[in-house]
């Protein structure tokens, strides 16, 4: 099943996609269909209401208001090789803000304090039961599916400090979509799927997210430990190399450029940067 949150009549709310359409589901937003219970899955899949064109959707973030996004950084090996930076022991975890997020299709917001806005290609997992000390042979259970995240970065920002946050949550800077697509449409820990990133039709980033340093079972175990894991939450599970940052010279997006990220089997995400503020 594909879900995804849109933009109607002055609000917004669940659909679920039923070939070229998208049924409206009773609920504001795709996380609230998973607050809702732990029969949502079959809730959701139940309603024939309204029905509104899938192309002419206006697509909101996902899960527009997690009560957590959790981000990982260094989670590929090509990515840590190209920052130059040691292998983790450990999960490197950071978090950003819910207005970070943006739809599948809405402009990237540029910032204009900002030179070096990079490009991030990531598998985003989205929790759909509650969960704390997750065993990680336990720990697929709590999935309720997958999506597609660029976790847009302006570098200048994130190396001010030691710590990324800075760098990693401007307004309106990280795409989210384009639906949630349950955990039974895809591998298990939605291994080996091919994850791309282009910039105007060049392809800067490809990989397969079975080449993760922590999977996806890993990352949850770890996280659980420390917070509880509740339905809604985002977990986006670090980027493969050929980031910006990462070339010699080093490139950056610049405003009228289109940013497109791919993730096998979840979807796409067609973003245009525009500067902030215009």
């Amino acid at each position: 099943m594909r879900l995804s949150t849109i933009r109607t009549a002055g609000r917004t709310a669940a659909a679920r996609q039923d070939g070229d359409e998208l049924v409206l589901l009773p609920y504001a937003d795709v996380g609230a269909l998973l607050a809702s219970g732990d029969d949502w899955l079959a809730r959701a899949a139940a309603v024939d209401g309204e029905r509104v064109p899938l192309a002419a959707a206006s697509l909101a973030p996902v899960i527009p208001y997690p009560n957590k996004i959790i981000c990982l950084g260094l989670n590929y090996a090509s990515h840590i090789k190209e920052m130059g930076r040691p292998t983790p022991r450990f999960p490197t975890l950071f978090a950003k803000y819910d207005g970070a997020l943006i739809g599948a299709r809405d402009e990237i917001r540029a910032p204009a304090v900002s030179d070096e806005l990079d490009w991030e290609a990531e598998l985003g997992v989205v929790i759909g039961r509650s969960g704390r000390d997750v065993p990680t042979d336990r720990a697929l259970d709590h999935v309720a599916g997958y999506t597609v995240v660029n976790d847009v970065t302006a570098r200048d920002w994130q190396h001010r400090t030691r710590e990324f946050l800075s760098g990693k949550t401007f307004e309106a800077t990280t795409p989210v979509g384009p639906a949630l697509v349950t955990a039974d449409e895809l591998p298990a820990g939605g291994s080996g799927l091919t994850i791309s990133c282009a910039v105007d039709g060049h392809t800067m980033q490809k990989s397969t997210t079975a080449d993760l340093l922590f999977d996806v079972a890993d990352i949850i175990a770890y996280v659980s430990v420390i917070i509880t894991l509740r339905p809604g939450d985002l977990i986006c599970t670090g980027t493969p190399g050929g980031v910006g940052a990462g070339r010699d010279p080093k490139v950056f997006l610049r405003p009228g450029q289109e940013l497109v990220t791919v993730v096998e089997g979840v979807g796409e995400l067609r973003n245009l940067v525009a500067t902030d503020g215009v």
